[in-house]
């Protein structure tokens, strides 16, 4: 019975013991009080992710970058196999110039059928002069025989004269009329000949276009996350080849409850203080504040149930900044963020901006 107690009494003390050291190890990972006009929380420092992605379906043809290589705007990431793209420029241009030859028959077309116009137009004036020569000459005959001092033989003559004159001017005008219309066909030709010119443009325009997005690029200055495909593997159009990080766009997201989150203003000035790195203070400004809460209880009814509700916020950090200290820049560190409250409050020493050289 005395040696169970023992036991019993060992084993309320070790308990006890393991308690006090959790508790003490707690209090050693809260901050430290803060002064009037403080509020802190846990974060973690996240940052804006980008897919690169083909445009077009396609093999991938060579990768250029590893994972966690840093990347400027405009670098080339990754090429696509483009010999079919090539294939079908190259037949493009072929139609381009063929449509340019086509261009060239067209308005040699209407410069024949307006040399054909003026030439018909010179007969219509021909045989109108003819003609009026011929009704001339028909009345005058007529004159003559009334008086019986032309014989009714010449009359007839020049009747028939007259008569085929006449009908030698219809077919001129005829003519005329044909060459006007061959005008129009020639020139419509030539309007649909200059389109296919411009469908052919246009079409080695996309070509070129694809050609040129099969070479991907890094949209903006960041670091190679993690690489989805391999080169030789074949993407969907929209598939993702890799992921970067846009290193421009670093900020620490936490939550806060209502009662702070009521007087946090954008532009608010921030601290942040990494877990990796407590000997660093880094400058932030808040940049986000939620307007409908994360946490919400199934009922709202009372001000303590009020004051459950946490509110996602964010604090960026200043893209200068993160220019000056690109390399040492890592996401998914997790971290406290220090928000003041009230802008009249001096930062505690402790939070004074402390930054790596």
């Amino acid at each position: 019975m005395i040696k169970s107690t023992k036991v019993w009494l060992f084993q309320i003390a070790t308990f006890g013991l393991v308690a006090g050291v959790v508790f003490f190890a707690w209090q050693a990972l809260q901050p430290e009080g803060l002064p009037e006009g403080f509020v802190a929380s846990n974060g973690r420092i996240e940052a804006v992710e980008i897919d690169v992605a083909t445009k077009i379906p396609g093999r991938i043809r060579d990768i250029l970058v590893n994972e966690g290589e840093f990347v400027s705007a405009g670098q080339l990431l990754a090429r696509m196999d483009t010999a079919a793209l090539n294939a079908q420029l190259r037949e493009a241009e072929a139609h381009f110039q063929r449509a340019l030859i086509g261009v060239e028959i067209a308005q040699n077309q209407v410069t024949q059928r307006n040399a054909e116009k003026d030439a018909a137009q010179a007969v219509v004036a021909q045989r109108r002069a003819e003609m009026d020569a011929a009704q001339k000459r028909l009345a005058r005959t007529k004159e003559l025989a009334a008086k019986g001092t032309a014989p009714i033989q010449r009359l007839d003559d020049h009747f028939a004269q007259f008569q085929g004159n006449k009908a030698g001017l219809s077919a001129a005008q005829a003519k005329l009329a044909a060459a006007d219309a061959a005008i129009g066909v020639a020139r419509s030709q030539g309007i649909a000949t200059r389109s296919e010119v411009e469908a052919a443009r246009a079409t080695i325009q996309r070509i070129q276009v694809e050609i040129d997005d099969s070479s991907l690029q890094s949209p903006r200055d960041g670091r190679v996350q993690y690489l989805v495909a391999q080169p030789g593997e074949v993407r969907n159009a929209g598939g993702k080849v890799l992921n970067l990080v846009d290193l421009g766009d670093v900020y620490m997201t936490f939550f806060l409850p209502t009662g702070a989150t009521g007087r946090v203003a954008l532009g608010a000035e921030v601290r942040l203080v990494l877990d990796a790195v407590p000997q660093y203070v880094v400058p932030a400004e808040i940049s986000f504040v939620a307007d409908v809460a994360q946490f919400t209880p199934k009922t709202v009814e009372t001000a303590d149930e009020r004051q459950k509700l946490m509110f996602r916020i964010k604090a960026r950090i200043h893209p200068d900044l993160l220019k000056k200290h690109l390399h040492q820049v890592k996401t998914g560190l997790p971290g406290m963020a220090y928000v003041r409250l009230n802008q009249q409050a001096e930062w505690p020493q402790k939070l004074k901006v402390r930054l790596p050289q």
